[in-house]
């Protein structure tokens, strides 16, 4: 039976992404409204299961959101014309790259009252990278058509780093419609605080096995740190697959079957893995919008180190209480210094771990982004 509320179709590339960022988000849509999602098929029962538990209606397409696919790509537009037609949705809810590029076109084609896309990072689609630059001009030129201003469209960004860089590659201008959200939030009853370890020391890193990750300088401070201080461990948590800028097979083989860095791949749940670190470390220069798992590092108290890269510079308060650091991107030295200053100063894990939580209280709680969410799509 539908509901008597409004109805919200919302598009992904990734199933696990609507309950690990969306999942309260369409809870809170739930309480008056439908949600219909776009997933890639859903490979995990866990996943199918929560969405059908929370009463969401399930659509699944064949979209490879990281690869390049003409066919793939093709018959995923065929299947969202189809449905949006169908579902006749209220609001038009897609995130990250082609769900938005293709979606909000389709959206605004089948007559859509509210399209609302989310830009969550722009990823190496606007780096400079000599082998891919075919991929990103396409790219910024679907992207630039399907944005063109209209009155029932709005842009969210989840840091003006993004908005700044479509603005000078001359894809938005001050006809567009923008807002900005503090990342997915983080549910702070869910990622609970608890002290660090301090004895030994230990750092963690959670993220796809792909370069623009900091997974090599990961590893090679990594290694550093292991030849000075052998009983000082690093952990790395992450899927390793196909992806246009997947880890090379020799840094995996090292990762995985080395004694550098104790790999454990991709987990249901990282909570148990953050609770038992003492610091976390993302040396990512991808383009994030806000990377979750700082977020959810820092709702449980663990102090941080991160780059002074898009997305990832929100997470840091570097003035009135000190959360972590950011290094210069691809800078190995620079990581290292800062991996030996919390070996050298335990307290301050502690003590930045704390202050670390206390931003997340103020500022990614996963409710006040919410609230901000349902403001935009005119559903408070």
């Amino acid at each position: 039976m539908n509901k008597p509320g409004q109805k919200i179709l919302i598009v992904c590339d990734s199933s696990k992404s609507l309950i690990d960022f969306r999942g309260k988000l369409m809870e809170e849509l739930l309480k008056k409204h439908s949600v219909d999602v776009f997933t890639p098929k859903i490979m995990q029962q866990s996943v199918r299961e929560k969405l059908t538990s929370l009463g969401v209606v399930i659509h699944e397409s064949h979209l490879e959101g990281s690869h390049v696919s003409v066919l793939s790509d093709m018959r995923f537009i065929f299947q969202l014309y189809r449905l949006i037609k169908r579902v006749r949705p209220d609001v038009f809810f897609p995130y990250t790259f082609k769900p938005v590029i293709y979606g909000t076109l389709l959206a605004k084609i089948c007559g859509v009252k509210r399209i609302i896309p989310m830009l969550t990072g722009l990823g190496y689609n606007f780096t400079n990278k000599k082998n891919n630059n075919w991929i990103s001009a396409i790219t910024r030129s679907l992207l630039k058509f399907s944005l063109r201003p209209k009155r029932n469209l709005k842009i969210i960004f989840q840091n003006k780093d993004d908005y700044q860089t479509l603005v000078q590659n001359r894809i938005l201008t001050n006809k567009h419609r923008v807002f900005f959200v503090n990342g997915s939030g983080v549910d702070l009853e869910h990622y609970v605080y608890t002290p660090p370890d301090l004895e030994p020391i230990n750092f963690i890193m959670v993220a796809r096995l792909i370069n623009a990750k900091g997974i090599y300088e990961y590893y090679e401070a990594a290694r550093d740190i292991r030849s000075r201080y052998p009983d000082v461990n690093f952990k790395l948590i992450g899927a390793y697959e196909k992806n246009i800028d997947a880890i090379s097979p020799d840094l995996y083989n090292k990762i995985r079957y080395g004694e550098t860095i104790q790999y454990v791949g991709e987990v249901e749940d990282v909570r148990p893995h953050i609770m038992n670190s003492s610091v976390v470390v993302l040396p990512s220069y991808y383009g994030e919008g806000v990377p979750r798992c700082l977020l959810e590092s820092m709702a449980m108290g663990r102090a941080i180190i991160t780059c002074d890269s898009v997305g990832c510079r929100e997470t840091i308060d570097s003035n009135s209480a000190v959360n972590g650091f950011m290094v210069p991107i691809k800078n190995v030295p620079q990581l290292i210094s800062k991996m030996e200053f919390y070996l050298n100063n335990r307290l301050d894990v502690l003590k930045y771990g704390l202050n670390g939580l206390k931003l997340a209280r103020k500022k990614f709680d996963v409710h006040l982004v919410n609230a901000q969410m349902l403001k935009i799509m005119q559903l408070n």
